[in-house]
């Protein structure tokens, strides 16, 4: 079994360490290997959202199994665990503004908003009133002493690497914070659980969004937000109506599939969304050619590392060569598919510098 490095400093048995626990099997050896240092190790599980247990279907974060399962590991490994009712901030920091994002013509990343709020923020200060010494957590993302302090670093594993959901961890959140499974692979976290005899050693990961294990994010909108169905046009460059879609919530930029159009001699894309107008404004490909991308709320974390820069415009996308101008991001070359919404995530080489959310793009220059 490998031991974790949580960066404890000093005699780990005069140690608490905090571990928050989502019932799955990352989490769930982060507390085995907080408990192998020796330090006293309470688990911490929020109840955000109990979606999971409303449909019957396993996996899905923070319903009522994982907090079983959660309680099951605790007693094998003979720590405390503790369940918080975070609902009702989850409802309001994430879920609410998941549906408002969406009728603003913008794809939200609700993983992010998650973190932000219950995870580092509510968490975390549960934590500190628990007298711990830090918050450990399950996300592939490695914590780095660098000459000023520490810094975020990808993920060993880049099947897992996590780091685009946390440009937003502030300096003093990582500071308190430690990611022990960053420079594992998956399979060996399974390992680990299974020599362990843990429940949840085979456990399936979640790929849903927690609270949409069903995925039908639309349908979710509809419920929260019963005007989410208001009708519009789809439309060209030009504003020729092209057809009619039955509400914005189904769109996103980018996109090809679902627009049911003929006609055209060549594939069309959502180019943009307009909520005033309750518009579809769709394109060539070539329409979807990015130069730059105005951001907001840009979060910095730690000094230095200014060259050589790329950037993440997606989760699933590759990072691309880009320059910092004040809240602009300007891509060398042009850069297909960045949403409103989404979040663009700096780094340098490794390193996590940051990153802000995408608040509106300027199209490509022609090509000449």
């Amino acid at each position: 079994m490998t031991d974790a490095d949580f960066q404890l400093g000093g005699d780990p048995a005069t140690k608490r360490v905090v571990v928050a626990m989502s019932g799955g099997v990352d989490s769930s050896v982060v507390a085995a290997l907080a408990a192998r240092t020796g330090a006293e190790v309470i688990g911490v599980t929020l109840q955000l959202y109990d979606h999971g247990e409303a449909v019957g279907r396993a996996g899905s974060c923070c319903a009522g199994r994982d907090i079983r399962d959660a309680r099951a590991v605790c007693d094998r490994l003979g720590i405390a665990h503790y369940v918080f009712d975070y609902e009702t901030s989850f409802r309001a920091q994430v879920v609410d503004r998941f549906a408002d994002e969406y009728l603003a013509g913008r794809t939200p990343i609700p993983c992010v908003q998650c973190n932000i709020g219950p995870k580092f923020t509510d968490l975390l200060g549960l934590a500190r009133e628990l007298g711990a010494d830090c918050l450990a957590t399950g996300h592939y993302v490695r914590r780095v002493e660098g000459a000023s302090g520490p810094e975020l670093h990808r993920g060993a594993d880049p099947a897992r690497d996590q780091s685009y959901f946390l440009f937003a961890t502030t300096t003093a959140q990582l500071d308190y914070l430690r990611f022990p499974l960053g420079g594992l692979p998956k399979a060996r976290v399974r390992e680990i659980a299974a020599e362990l005899e843990l429940g949840v050693a085979a456990k399936p990961d979640s790929q849903d969004i927690c609270f949409v294990p069903d995925r039908d994010y639309a349908g979710l909108v509809r419920r929260l937000r019963p005007d989410a169905d208001t009708a519009g046009e789809i439309v060209d460059l030009s504003g020729r109506v092209l057809g009619r879609h039955a509400g914005l919530i189904g769109f996103t930029v980018g996109q090809r599939r679902g627009l049911e159009i003929g006609g055209s001699p060549e594939p069309l894309y959502v180019v943009r969304i307009e909520p005033a107008s309750k518009r579809v404004v769709v394109g060539p490909r070539r329409a979807l050619a990015v130069g730059a991308a105005r951001l907001t709320d840009v979060n910095r974390i730690g000094e230095g590392g200014n060259d050589a820069l790329t950037v993440k415009v997606r989760s699933m996308a590759k990072p691309v060569s880009a320059r910092l101008s004040g809240d602009r991001v300007l891509f060398d070359a042009p850069e297909y598919g960045v949403a409103p919404g989404q979040a663009a995530v700096i780094y340098a080489g490794e390193r996590v510098l940051g990153g802000g959310w995408i608040a509106e793009t300027e199209a490509a220059p022609a090509p000449a």
